[in-house]
């Protein structure tokens, strides 16, 4: 596409002067990005999305591109992976692996265990909507920007006399993404509007004001596409007049334009393809089009607002607030610009509502926006961090609501992982290892050395006792026990006892994705695996304790878990990251994964006040590490010093997260490629230097950082079911309120000062730390 950059008419749009910024300022909706320029790359476009569908803006005055996606848009159909010769062989694996026969015991894995097709299905693009504008002048006062607080992109310019606006959000209520092209004089609207994709598809016109895009998602690795979507368009228009031809509609002097854009696919689950596309858009459009621009953004408004207002922040306003996005990401690592990082915090709450909502499919790792027919890594749902980082900003940034698809896909592996338990181990329960994608598949996958890891189904049940611990509602854990119990029973089947200390192992398994000193990963009993699982069998034990059923699966569990392998302290005083301590051998020293950390954050294994020993020991790692890592390895850094105390070495980290190495120019994380996952294990990363809960603590400012040293936030959720607000001054508390939305006891801490409370229902109580 030829940018107006190239134009000479363009070139005011290009330069920013003092004058500019001085009226951007900081009267400005604080939870705001903007840009002097339009997108020249689908980094720099700004998103929307209802947790269904979505958009990429790129406010071209001249030619706007909406990118398009609908959640369902894959590759492929049903499949089963699972290789035939998986079972029979996975003995002679694990006699390998005990023999320290690692390469052989990968090379058998390769041939005889991993998955058929040894790659999963893609996530894909529905395609463009194309919007051309005939303006013949200069362009001037171009503003370009997303406002979170609203959910809606603006574009702003005047040409040859005429103010225009364009306006685009995308309406959860509505099921549609509204486009609004406005001018300040009437008859000033025109454009020709086409769509275009590189999937195999059709467009054409219907009538006067319909756009219909007809395509099918397609085949990989064998598995054929299966998937049929449609994207429609209705163009709705105030004056002037409207024509169509051969998938082109043109609009000539309107007073205004309204666009609706519709898109679905015939998938009803990962299953069941029986759905009707045209049926579904058709039912959307005919729902909304009756509506008023103004009712549509009202209910968008009311909708998305009573998400996003639960949590305001305020880490201090500097001059910086009134520069470009774009800039204030290149100057952040100078130190002057606090907001930004409140700002990066709401950016991230906003993708999550943006791309996660009940009904819908769970963030991959591209959250929801994707132009490509095979993207990085398929973007596709990678669970030994990936996923779930997505997830880490979700409970205690007071979006439970967005958990709600990843609870959803994982009952639905708990269909798909019992058969390759079933098949491949000939275990109970349920398994699925390090990747998903929206057929549910669970077999390992890639290779190995990469998808030979059996807990991503466990680490995954981390979140649903997460949506018990921060809400309190026992219909929630009534829902999410049957999927700890499987992953549960899976293990109790399939714990191998370590020929050496006689512990419970996993075996075959890896350190996700890092290899050790004997030419392979494959391994037994790496310590992410007995730190997951000491994680789930014990929330398993206290959901059945609590539900009151299962006691003798409860015993099992108990004395399964005890002889789990502990963490051990490797002779560098680091954290080991296998049984042997060959963490000074491996390959990579600076691994991007930091797997066997998990214990610290997010699991619940070490805390650094009741095991200060193995908390020294993560920071040792740490520090062998590295800080600098991709984008939601960088992210976990973060979070991981937060939980060691050390706000002022959580921020250094945080300084090259939102830098132009890490964040590209629309905020978007840089693993780089793309991945959401930074965005969202960033967010939570500054949520916890604010504030951290475990079962029966709540602690305030636990690593508050000097850069931050006047603050406030209203609105975090902490575990127990209660709603914090947190106010400090000159690096100190001034002020913390709890509210209990159950009842309920909890410790209050901040610093050496503990204090217990008892709140009723609906109760606030007030704290100074004294």
């Amino acid at each position: 596409m030829n940018t107006p950059l190239a134009s000479p008419l363009f070139l005011a749009l290009t330069i920013v002067t003092a004058a500019n910024v001085s009226q951007v300022a900081r009267a400005a909706n604080h939870n705001r990005l903007w840009y002097a320029q339009p997108a020249a790359k689908w980094e720099e476009a700004l998103p929307v999305g209802n947790g269904r569908i979505s958009a990429m803006i790129f406010g071209d005055p001249f030619k706007e591109r909406l990118q398009l996606n609908e959640n369902t848009v894959w590759a492929g159909g049903p499949y089963d992976p699972v290789n035939p010769d998986a079972k029979a062989a996975l003995p002679q694996v694990r006699q390998l692996v005990n023999e320290g026969k690692y390469r052989e015991a990968a090379a058998l894995i390769g041939a005889k265990v991993m998955a058929k097709p040894l790659n999963q299905m893609p996530y894909q693009t529905v395609g463009d909507l194309l919007l051309t504008l005939p303006h013949a002048g200069e362009v001037v006062d171009y503003r370009r920007s997303l406002d979170l607080d609203t959910a809606t992109a603006t574009l702003k310019y005047a040409a040859e006399g005429v103010r225009y606006t364009r306006e685009v959000f995308a309406s959860a209520p509505g099921n549609v993404i509204v486009v609004r092209l406005t001018a300040d004089q009437p008859g000033r609207i025109s454009f020709e509007a086409t769509m275009k994709t590189p999937m195999k598809a059709t467009v054409n016109s219907e009538g006067k004001d319909t756009l219909a895009l007809r395509g099918q998602g397609g085949a990989s690795s064998g598995i054929p596409g299966q998937i049929r979507y449609q994207a429609r368009v209705l163009i709705q228009t105030q004056g002037g007049s409207t024509t169509a031809d051969a998938g082109t509609i043109t609009v000539t002097s309107a007073d205004s334009a309204t666009l609706l854009i519709a898109a679905a696919t015939n998938h009803r689950s990962f299953d069941d393809l029986k759905g009707d596309p045209e049926g579904r858009v058709t039912e959307v459009l005919e729902a909304a089009a009756p509506k008023s621009y103004r009712e549509l953004q009202r209910e968008h408004l009311a909708d998305y607002q009573g998400l996003f207002r639960r949590v305001t922040l305020d880490l201090g306003q500097t001059d910086a607030m009134s520069l470009p996005t774009d800039v204030r990401i290149q100057r952040f690592a100078g130190g002057q610009d606090p907001h930004l990082a409140a700002l990066y915090y709401q950016f991230g709450r906003y993708l999550l509502i943006s791309c996660s909502r009940p009904g819908g499919q769970p963030a991959n790792l591209q959250g929801l926006w994707n132009a490509s027919m095979n993207p990085p890594w398929q973007s596709k749902y990678t669970i030994n961090i990936n996923t779930e980082m997505n997830y880490w900003p979700a409970e205690s940034g007071n979006l439970a609501e967005c958990v709600e698809p990843l609870i959803a896909m994982v009952n639905e592996l708990t269909v798909t992982g019992a058969r390759t338990a079933r098949e491949m181990y000939g275990a109970h329960g349920w398994v699925v290892h390090h990747n998903t994608d929206l057929w549910r598949a669970s077999a390992p996958i890639d290779g190995p050395n990469w998808g030979m890891w059996p807990c991503g189904g466990a680490w995954l049940c981390l979140h649903l006792w997460d949506r018990y611990e921060f809400g309190g509602d026992p219909a929630d854990l009534s829902r999410i026990y049957p999927a700890l119990k499987g992953a549960s029973e899976f293990f109790l089947d399939t714990l191998q006892e370590d020929p050496t200390h006689h512990w419970l192992v996993t075996n075959p398994s890896i350190s996700p994705e890092n290899g050790h000193p004997f030419g392979s990963a494959i391994c037994a009993g790496p310590t992410m695996d007995m730190q997951i699982l000491r994680d789930l069998f014990a929330n398993t034990v206290q959901a059945a304790k609590t539900l009151g059923v299962d006691e003798e699966l409860r015993n099992r569990l108990g004395v399964a878990r005890a002889r789990l392998a502990p963490n051990q302290i490797g002779s560098a005083g680091q954290l080991q990251e296998w049984l042997e301590d060959w963490d000074l051998q491996a390959g990579d020293r600076h691994h991007r994964h930091v797997s066997h950390l998990y214990g610290l954050y997010p699991g619940r294994d070490i805390d650094r006040r009741d095991h200060p020993d193995l908390a020294a020991a993560v920071k040792k790692s740490l520090e062998l590490r590295g800080d600098r890592a991709t984008g939601w390895a960088t992210a976990w850094r973060i979070c991981l010093w937060a939980h060691l105390g050390d706000g002022n070495h959580a921020f250094e980290i945080l300084k090259f997260l939102i830098s132009p190495q890490r964040t590209y120019p629309n905020m978007f994380d840089a693993h780089p490629p793309f991945q959401i996952d930074g965005n969202f294990g960033g967010a939570a990363g500054i949520a916890e230097m604010l504030v951290q809960s475990r079962a029966g603590e709540i602690e305030f400012l636990p690593a508050l950082p000097a850069a931050w040293p006047t603050g406030r936030v209203k609105g975090l959720r902490a575990r127990g079911a209660f709603e914090v607000d947190v106010a400090w001054s000159d690096g100190v508390l001034a002020e913390a309120k709890v509210r209990s939305l159950n009842g309920g006891t909890t410790r209050l801490r901040y610093g050496s000062a503990v204090h217990e409370v008892k709140l009723a229902k609906g109760e606030t109580r007030q704290w100074t730390g004294r």
